[in-house]
């Protein structure tokens, strides 16, 4: 991957698990590790097993909830205690 960052195994994980959740944004990754959601389907590709790439990126295509533009403005914002203020 050009341009990204080294992450800690923390980090990644974090990463994995944003992604992984239904109503986190890529926004939301992306202001938290400054990566885009190419850079984040690429991290997904490299540390999951195929099935599991496979399953997810079968789960977000078209997932409104993944973008913020497209979420309705009654979705409330959530903070984990993870993310940086």
């Amino acid at each position: 991957m050009p341009d990204t960052p080294r992450f800690s195994t923390k980090e990644i994980d974090r990463i994995i698990q944003m992604a992984w959740e239904d109503r986190t944004p890529f926004e939301a990754i992306t202001y938290q590790f400054g990566i885009r959601e190419n850079e984040v389907r690429e991290i997904m590709r490299r540390e999951m097993k195929p099935s599991s790439f496979k399953m997810w990126r079968k789960r977000v295509t078209g997932r409104r909830t993944k973008h913020q533009r497209y979420r309705g403005e009654d979705v409330q914002r959530f903070r984990s205690a993870n993310q940086k203020d």
